[in-house]
């Protein structure tokens, strides 16, 4: 990269950290620590990313109160006061992204490459309703396509009792997006990265449980957690329409997933925590969904294509004061039978399979200087109507969803609410090849991309 590009990004990225840094008083933390009185770093390893702590806080329906000291104000930032009666945060992103080339392509690929922008700002209901009933609820705008809609949603009744002698925590969730209810940052509501570019391109292919269902349906499930051993959850999805047009307000009906029924979902896994205080924990899981999807959304009417999602992950923490360090994995195999794109043209084959992987690394020191090394891998069957779109930067000349490589990421968090990181994004293969991918002359490394992030909590 050219001299002058570099010390554009870093003048850039200077503007960024000072002006949110001077946003909001030191003692600004989200809803939750305000609610429980306790720090941002107890529940979270860096947040988003859970400790054991956190993952009880969520088990039990986000609903742990400290002792209120006074009467209670309707809305505060305060800490040092009494909770709040309505657990309200918010959140904003300012972001920077710059792809290695964009050379020949269209600008429209890449919206706002190499300038700074509001990339997201969120409202979040997220706390206690009642003694045993809490919520999870964001409103997010969208600062490059200048759109907000409803974002993740989880609506909790939750207690704790003993079943046959052994501790239980269980309960029952409302949620839009399955895995967002998940405990562990493994699955793909919350897994690595947490945050990554709206204006970089990415490749076409996912299974439908990574994010091809997210705030576009509705569903209820149960989970329990015994013996601090054995955690289970099962729900069913439906399409988010009528009386629950709420859990996608402000999404686009027109691509949004309608579903055939019911989409069946389940969750189990092990976990061990070990050491003094619990300073090791390890997971081993697995979770899958079963769903029956028209392929035009605007035409709920004839043959389905079935998506078979089966997930294997598995998760270590080792957490103490100076040192913090996790490893997270998780593959997806998805089966499709696609009827209903056969018929409509939409695809060339009858059966595919789509296989995802993706790991992950993280260490932080002092709970304020972080870095992270992540692998990504998705491979499969060839189709040319999914695939090969014919267009370039996005399409596939192979009609292959192969797509693998690497994310770095270094974070500093000069404030317990706040983030600023580097990610660069470097490609290996996509959409199908290392070089020439889409058949236009556009090599997989040229969409590489280093992408700045100054992220608020308050």
């Amino acid at each position: 990269m050219p001299e002058f590009a570099w010390r554009n990004i870093l003048q850039r990225s200077a503007v960024i950290a000072m002006a949110l840094l001077a946003a909001t008083p030191a003692r600004a933390v989200p809803a939750f620590a305000r609610q429980t009185g306790l720090e941002c770093t107890t529940c979270h390893l860096s947040w988003p990313e859970l400790t054991s702590v956190g993952r009880e806080f969520k088990l039990g329906g986000y609903t742990l109160l400290q002792e209120a000291r006074g009467e209670r104000p309707w809305v505060s930032l305060n800490p040092e006061g009494p909770p709040p009666i309505l657990p309200l945060a918010a959140m904003v992103q300012a972001s920077y992204t710059h792809t290695r080339t964009t050379a020949a392509a269209d600008a429209s690929e890449f919206p706002r490459d190499n300038a700074l922008a509001l990339q997201q700002a969120s409202l979040f209901y997220a706390g206690r309703i009642a003694e045993h009933l809490g919520a999870f609820a964001q409103w997010s705008y969208d600062g490059i396509a200048h759109h907000g809609a409803i974002d993740n949603v989880d609506l909790r009744a939750a207690n704790r009792s003993k079943i046959a002698s052994l501790d239980a925590s269980y309960g029952i969730t409302i949620n839009n997006n399955p895995t967002v209810s998940d405990i562990y940052n493994t699955t793909p509501a919350w897994g690595f990265p947490f945050a990554s570019s709206s204006v970089a391109v990415s490749p076409n292919a996912s299974t439908l449980l990574d994010g091809g269902l997210e705030q576009q349906v509705v569903g209820a499930g149960a989970y329990a957690l015994l013996g601090g051993t054995l955690y289970a959850e099962v729900a069913a999805y439906r399409t988010a329409d009528g009386a629950f047009s709420l859990f996608r307000a402000g999404t686009d009906k027109s691509t949004d997933a309608v579903l055939d029924g019911a989409a069946r979902y389940w969750r189990l896994a092990l976990q061990h925590a070990w050491g003094e205080g619990g300073i090791h924990s390890a997971m081993i899981g697995t979770y899958g969904i079963d769903a029956r999807k028209f392929p035009d959304s605007l035409d709920p009417t004839g043959p389905t294509d079935r998506f078979r999602d089966t997930g294997f992950d598995a998760q270590y923490q080792y957490i103490t004061d100076r040192h913090r360090f996790s490893a997270q994995l998780s593959w997806i195999h998805e089966k499709q039978t696609l009827d209903g794109s056969l018929a409509s043209a939409g695809a060339s084959n009858l059966s595919n399979v789509l296989r995802t992987f993706k790991g992950k690394a993280t260490y932080y020191y002092d709970r304020q200087y972080g870095a992270t090394v992540g692998y990504f891998r998705t491979s499969g069957s060839a189709d040319d109507a999914l695939y090969n779109t014919g267009d370039p930067v996005t399409g596939s000349a192979s009609a292959s969803p192969n797509s693998s490589g690497w994310i770095y990421e270094l974070d500093w968090l000069p404030r317990r609410d706040m983030r600023i990181a580097a990610q660069y994004t470097a490609y290996r293969r996509f959409n199908g090849a290392s070089t020439d991918y889409d058949g236009f002359g556009r090599n997989a490394r040229d969409n590489d991309t280093l992408y700045l992030i100054a992220w608020l909590m308050f």
